[in-house]
Order: C-alpha cells, then sequence, then structure tokens
C-alpha cells in the first residue's frame, strides 16, 4: 500500500470569519469595511497516519455561507474516491468537476462554484504534498514538464499557448532549477507590503504605519485610492514624503472607476511617481484596461490587474490583448493550483510579470507556494517581481507564513501552509463561535 494509496472519507466545510471591519483592515473604494473570510475545507482519509488535506477560499464576509454550500454540492463528487486515483489523471479530474454539466451553467468557470472547486482543490494539493512530506512549491518543483503540462487544461487557450509550447518553456528551465530554489532558499521571494494603507485608516494611523514598515526593511508600498481624489491625494503626499523619492509605490481602485474617469483621475496621482495603478475598472473589461494603459503608458505607470479574473480565459485575453504590465493571480480566485499554472505559462510567454495578490485571511499562506514554482520552473526571472503581503491574521495557522527582509522564505513543512488552529476554527465560526457570539451580545452586530 502506497502512501497515495488512501480514500476520501468524508469532506467538511466551514463558515470561517474574522472581524476585520472593527479596525479598518482591508477597507478600500468599493469594498467599504470587509470581514476577512474563507470558506474552510477540510479531507479526512481512511489512511493509518491520520494526514488530513485543508484548503480554503477567499471571501469578505457576507456569502461565505453560500459558498460553503456550493462546496456541500461538490462534495459529492470527491467523498469516496482514492487520492491515488484523483492523481493517476489530476488535470482530467479536475476538468470532470468544473465541466460538471448542470453546476457549470451557473458560471461557467466563474463565481460562486468556481470558488468552491477552488477550495476544494486547494485541500487536495495539501493532502497531496503532506502525503509526499513536501511543501506545495517543493513538489511542484520536482515534477517532471511532463507532469505540469498533464496538470493544466488547455481548454480554450491554445490560441495564446499550446501544451507543446509550455512545454518547450519548463524543460527549457528544468536544468537551472536547482540554482533557481538555492537562491529561494536563501534570499526569499520579494515582497511589497498593503497593510500601511487600507482606505479606513486616519493620517495618523498611515504615518506610524508607514514609519514601522521602513525600520523593518520595507522598500515597496501600496495605496488604497479611489473614494475622494482629495483624499487621495493627500494620504498618496504622506506615504510618498513618508518612504522618500526611491522606494516604489503602486495605488489600487479596487475597480472603483468608469475608464474615462480612471483616466482623468490618475492624472492627478502621477506627481507620486506611481509603479502601476491596480484595478482601475470593471475587472472584467480588457478593452477598458488597455485604454487605461495606453493612457498611462506616457508617465510610465503600468496596469496591473487578476486578483478578480475568475478564469484562465479572462487572463488570456488581459495578458495577450489587454496591455497589461502585471498579471496578479490569485491562489482561491481561480480553480486552484492547476489553473494558475496555466496563467503563469501565458504569462510567461508574453512577457507579462506576474505580481500576486494576497491580502486577505490565508493567501499569503497560499500563494507563495505558487510564486516559488513560477520562478523555478517558469519565470526564471525575479526582474520586475514582487508578491503582495499583508500582516493580518497569519497568528491563526499552522504554519504561517514568514517574511524576512521584505521577502517571503520558501516554507519548509510539507503541504500547502493551509491549515487553521483548531482553536481559530472554533471561535471564529460563524456565527456560532465565541468570537462572533461575544461581538453580537447585544443582538445589535448583525443587524
Amino acid at each position: 500500500m502506497t502512501k497515495l494509496t488512501c480514500t476520501i472519507k468524508d469532506l467538511e466545510v466551514k463558515d470561517i470569519r474574522f472581524p476585520t471591519s472593527l479596525e479598518h483592515h482591508g477597507s478600500d473604494a468599493m469594498h467599504g469595511e470587509v470581514d476577512y473570510s474563507a470558506a474552510y475545507v477540510i479531507l479526512h482519509t481512511d489512511s493509518d497516519d491520520g494526514i488530513k488535506g485543508h484548503g480554503l477560499t477567499f471571501t469578505l464576509g457576507k456569502g461565505t455561507d453560500i459558498v460553503v454550500q456550493a462546496i456541500e454540492v461538490v462534495k459529492s463528487r470527491i467523498v469516496g474516491l482514492s487520492l491515488k486515483t484523483i492523481l493517476e489523471d489530476f488535470g482530467g479530474f479536475w476538468r470532470s468537476i468544473v465541466r460538471d454539466g448542470q453546476l457549470r451553467w451557473l458560471g461557467p468557470e466563474k463565481g460562486v462554484v468556481h470558488l468552491a472547486v477552488s477550495g476544494v482543490f486547494n485541500a487536495i494539493w495539501d493532502l497531496w504534498a503532506r502525503k509526499e512530506n513536501k511543501p506545495v512549491w517543493k513538489l511542484l518543483a520536482d515534477m517532471s514538464p511532463e507532469q505540469i503540462v498533464s496538470l493544466i487544461d488547455f481548454s480554450y487557450i491554445t490560441d495564446a499557448i499550446t501544451p507543446q509550447e509550455a512545454l518547450e518553456i519548463l524543460k527549457e528551465n528544468e536544468p537551472s532549477r536547482g540554482k533557481r530554489e538555492a537562491i529561494l532558499r536563501e534570499k526569499g521571494y520579494p515582497a511589497y507590503t498593503t497593510s500601511v494603507a487600507w482606505l479606513g485608516y486616519s493620517d495618523a494611523v498611515l504615518k506610524d504605519l508607514c514609519d514601522k514598515a521602513l525600520s523593518q526593511g520595507w522598500t515597496k508600498f501600496k495605496v488604497k485610492v479611489g473614494a475622494s481624489l482629495e483624499d487621495d491625494i493627500r494620504r498618496c503626499k504622506i506615504i510618498r514624503e513618508n518612504i522618500g523619492p526611491d522606494k516604489e509605490m503602486m495605488v489600487d481602485a479596487n475597480q472603483r472607476w468608469d475608464v474615462s474617469e480612471a483616466i482623468d483621475w490618475m492624472k492627478n496621482l502621477v506627481q507620486f511617481k506611481l509603479k502601476w495603478i491596480e484595478e482601475p475598472t470593471s475587472p472584467d473589461d480588457i478593452k477598458g484596461h488597455a485604454d487605461i494603459a495606453e493612457a498611462m503608458a506616457p508617465f510610465g505607470i503600468g496596469v496591473a490587474t487578476g486578483e478578480s479574473c475568475q478564469n484562465r480565459v479572462m487572463f488570456k485575453q488581459f495578458i495577450r490583448d489587454g496591455k497589461i504590465k502585471y498579471a496578479q493571480i490569485d491562489s482561491c480566485r481561480l480553480g486552484s493550483v492547476n489553473e494558475n499554472i496555466a496563467v503563469l505559462l501565458m504569462a510567461k510567454k508574453y512577457g507579462v510579470p506576474v505580481c500576486p495578490h494576497a491580502g486577505g485571511v490565508g493567501l499569503c499562506e497560499l500563494v507563495q507556494h505558487i510564486i516559488m514554482f513560477d520562478y523555478i520552473c517558469v519565470s526564471a526571472s525575479l526582474e520586475d517581481r514582487v508578491c503582495e503581503y499583508v500582516d493580518h491574521l497569519h497568528e491563526h495557522f499552522v504554519d504561517p507564513v514568514k517574511i524576512s527582509k521584505a521577502a517571503y522564505v520558501a516554507p519548509q513543512n510539507p503541504g500547502y501552509s493551509s491549515e487553521m488552529k483548531p482553536s481559530t476554527l472554533s471561535d471564529y465560526l460563524y456565527p456560532t463561535g465565541n468570537v462572533w457570539k461575544s461581538l453580537d451580545k447585544d443582538g445589535k452586530f448583525f443587524a
């Protein structure tokens, strides 16, 4: 009996929410005050070693219960299968779940069902890596090019990249993987911080957090914008004056503007020497992003998007046609690792740096594995690449993300770094956990 010969006996899903709105963490111009949350999946097996798979998909509070119900629907397709059977054709299995005829109608390959699929597959990846006694990034980095390509569904993207082209990219980088892995282990993967400039923070808090971040060695900063032009100018000035003229600064509008509004608004912010404007308009508007990119190019400002990009087909168009300068994958919005690999390979072919989204509970823990695989096997470059980091809620994880000298430290423990502590799962279970019962003791919090 091999280590992969175990059967998934049950899939447990929990609605876990954190009241981050109380301190304005995560606040932005489009979504207002948010409560970082997750539909949290645990895969139970009949394995004698007691290993379980832990995964999550990220939400902002309301609606997490809807994702939980979607996962319950997907559950019937998972329970009763052996891990070995799933992994024998993992790419085909991914396709079979995503293309469930009746569920697919609710997307297709987007929205609540796709979020649910991501949470389930994140748990499968965690289980697989634990069984192999490797972190997910190392599990991927040790695969052959052929194995990696077999994970991907190339449907609808062969006009942008074919399996043969993907294989050639991976084979070209294969001989030098060890060198890049050594660099990651020594230096980590470069990061930027969003935690200093959430929209709901006061000016005093902005200054204090900025000073603290500088003392910790941060050199790249992102500021939330889009609610008030006057406020944006004042807040960007505070950050730029605090960090000095040479450190990188980005802004994020979280989809707030129409296309012409984005261009006009941003012309007032170019004075702050910005690297990119993130999500300036609807996350589905490819032509709009291209127009904004063209207008910002003379000012040296790139357009970044992707955290709300719902599948590889949308990414194909943004990368190839949308003139985005930075692709921002998300470890939960797409269909887990399998679909993210497809995007990494398209980005490599078209020369677009991948700079992932990682704000929110658990996203830093997950996406660190994807960026490290990208550097080792796909992009083979750290030039103009950086991954988002926020410093919230990591204490709730068994194997939390580690940052050193403004860089992600390569995880060493087996799995996907996605397991939450038992006390967290109990205290933050919505709405019956101890934290939520305490907050609602007067019957007003949920009003």
